[in-house]
Formats: structure tokens, sequence, C-alpha cells
């Protein structure tokens, strides 16, 4: 009798952890496996958010089989008080390992509305966004200057949501007067900027902000970038350049920033302007005087004067001899790795081409012809 006790036990106990292991091994392909989503989605996280609530959030909207499972697979992996807030993208069947790895890891937002306010050398704007999550393409929900134009009635809606994200972006060659102006138009920032920073201190590149984000602490984060990019570049500048310190090559690069658009011109026309510092002549480019005109605030707007480029300012190079005392915009990485590594050439004048582009020349004469050409294309522009 005992021994059929136990013999009915032991047959219990097996069936059970046959159970166990048949339990075990379901969760886990339901957690590993591929998710029942067959389109892309996107899942909001709120501030504040339980585990619980987006696995029940995802449970409801088809993206995993089981609330319990996802909840019990993140608490095993020590990611369940790791959510951050934001919008996310939830591929298509994408496992609940891959879906908390993407609510949990670097917080930043993968999909949803976008602000992305760009500071731009002529003008500014406030570009609102949709990321589509199937297809990963934006749709623009709107578009205005924050300036001129009036604020867009589906703002107020889209600035109150908690899934927006925000982002300021500065174009190359923006002045630093111009970054302050935009950035105090900019109604998701908090706080005042005080004095505008240095000419050429803050680097140009796309910062993501939150709502309420200090314009002083963006700006420090702006000039703390473009600090960290000169030191790097100028310990790998080469030998001999007539640059004495970085504030010098940060002053070249800008130069080189406002005469140039052409990515593959840049270590060229930087060249030109080494060639001729090289040389004792002067830089003659016209943007250095123009920033003596305007001093950063906003673009000139016109073709120089004769007088303009004759009369003695520190920013006219048509004049003084050498470098301006700061630089004339805040230049991108790009141009500052070419004023600090330009091309070995022998250029010593550019003129543009009709393309937007450049022609170069080694001598007065040939620069000349090469004036000539650029002047009949204008003539027969301006005909046209």
């Amino acid at each position: 009798m005992a021994r059929a006790i136990a013999s009915n036990a032991l047959t219990v106990l097996v069936v059970l952890m046959l159970a166990a292991a048949g339990a075990f091994a379901w969760g886990r392909a339901q957690y590993a496996g591929t998710g029942p989503l067959d389109d892309a989605i996107c899942v909001m996280v709120a501030p504040g958010a339980s585990m619980a609530s987006v696995s029940q959030q995802l449970q409801e909207r088809g993206a995993i089989s089981n609330a319990t499972i996802f909840r019990l697979g993140a608490e095993y992996s020590d990611r369940a008080d790791k959510l951050k807030a934001g919008s996310f993208v939830v591929p298509a069947g994408a496992s609940m390992d891959q879906i908390i790895e993407a609510v949990t890891a670097s917080g930043r937002s993968t999909c949803g509305t976008e602000i992305n306010y760009r500071i731009g050398v002529n003008s500014s704007n406030m570009l609102v966004r949709e990321l589509d999550p199937a297809t990963q393409g934006y749709t623009e929900v709107a578009s205005y200057d924050p300036g001129s134009d009036p604020t867009p009635g589906v703002m107020e809606s889209v600035l109150a949501s908690p899934g927006t994200r925000f982002r300021v972006t500065l174009a190359e060659g923006v002045t630093s007067w111009q970054v302050v102006d935009a950035l105090a138009r900019a109604s998701f920032l908090d706080g005042e900027i005080g004095q505008v920073p240095l000419e050429g201190t803050l680097a140009p590149d796309s910062y993501e902000v939150t709502p309420g984000a200090s314009r002083s602490g963006l700006i420090a984060e702006m000039s703390d970038r473009q600090a960290g990019i000169l030191n790097d570049l100028w310990a790998a500048r080469a030998p001999g350049l007539p640059v004495e310190d970085p504030q010098q090559a940060l002053t070249l690069a800008s130069i080189v920033e406002k005469e140039t658009a052409v990515p593959e011109e840049r270590r060229r026309v930087a060249s030109v302007f080494v060639n001729r510092l090289r040389q004792g002549m002067r830089l003659q480019t016209d943007p250095t005087v123009i920033y003596g005109l305007t001093e950063g605030r906003g673009v000139l707007g016109r073709g120089l004067r004769q007088s303009e480029l004759r009369r003695a300012t520190p920013y006219n190079t048509y004049v003084v001899q050498g470098l301006p005392p700061t630089p004339i915009a805040n230049p991108g990485r790009a141009s500052i790795e070419a004023a600090l590594n330009p091309e070995d050439s022998d250029y010593l004048y550019f003129v543009a081409d009709g393309t937007g582009g450049h022609v170069f020349a080694t001598t007065l004469d040939e620069h000349n012809r090469n004036v000539q050409r650029w002047r009949a294309i204008e003539a027969q522009r301006q005909g046209q």
C-alpha cells in the first residue's frame, strides 16, 4: 500500500515537473520568439508609467501575447524599473525582449511627433512632423517662422502632448547673436541667456531638449560641444600652419564656412587662405567685411559697396593684414577640420563658377580671366 502511494506520488511529481518545464519552455518561447504584430506601431510611455501599465497597453494593442510574461521577463532581466518616458517604435514581429529593450535603453524617442526648431543663417523655422512607424518616414504637420508667422492652431495640442519630442538644430555658419535671438522665441524653452556667447564658440549640430529646458543650459551644451571638437581637431592639425592657437584656427574655419557651402571644396578654400597668410597677402574675403558691418546681427541683404570695401575696420580683410580679430560665424566640424588640414595646393584666388562652387587660380592673370567669365554669367542671368 505504502509502495503504491509512493509510486503514485512520484508519478504526480514527474507530471508536475514536466508541466512546469513545459510551461517554462512555452513562456520562454513567448518571451524571446517572434511577436504577434503584423505592422509596426508607436507606443507612448507616459512619465511615471509602470511596467504593468505598459505591458497591459502592449497586450491590448496586439504587440505581445501575454502581459504577465512580459512583466516577469522585465523583472527577471532587471529592467522593470528602468522605463523611459517617450514614444517608441515597436517593429512588426518584435519579441518581448526587444520591446523591453526599446522602452528601457536609451530613452530617446523613436516615433511620434517631433518639433525641430531649425536656426538658419537667413531665417529660423519651426518644423512639426509626425513619424510613421510603419514606413519610418516623416509627414509634415506644420512649418512656420516663430519670429514673423502666426502660430498654427495645431501647436497647442502638440506642445501639450507628453509624447512630443523637441529638438533645436543650428545650421553651419549662423552667428552667436542669431542663435540667442532665435532661442528667445522658442516657447518650449525657459530662462534668460544673458550675454551673447563669443563668436564661433557654439557647435552647429542638432540638440534634443525637454520642454522647459534652460536656454542658458542649452547654450552651455553648445559651447562644450564646440570646445571638444576644436580641442580634438587642434591636436590632429597639420604641421606648419600659419595660425598660432585654436582661437585663430576657429577664425579661419569661420571664413571657410562662409565662403563655400560645397563640402568637397572646404579644404581647397582653406588652402587659399593658408597660402595667402604664408605669403603675407591680404585675405580679401567679403564675408569678413560683411561681419564688420552687421556685427553678426542678421544678413546684409545686398551687395557690398566700394566705399565699404575701402573702409578701415578690424574685419575688412581688403584693408587689414592677416586674420580678423574674432571668428565671423559658428563653423561646423567639417570647416574646422578643413582649416586645420587644408589641401596641399598653390592656389591664391577663387571666384564663383556659376554652379554654386568656385574656380581656383594660382596667378592673378588666371584669376582675372575667371572673374570675367563669372561676370559674363551674371550678365546673362540678369538679361534672362
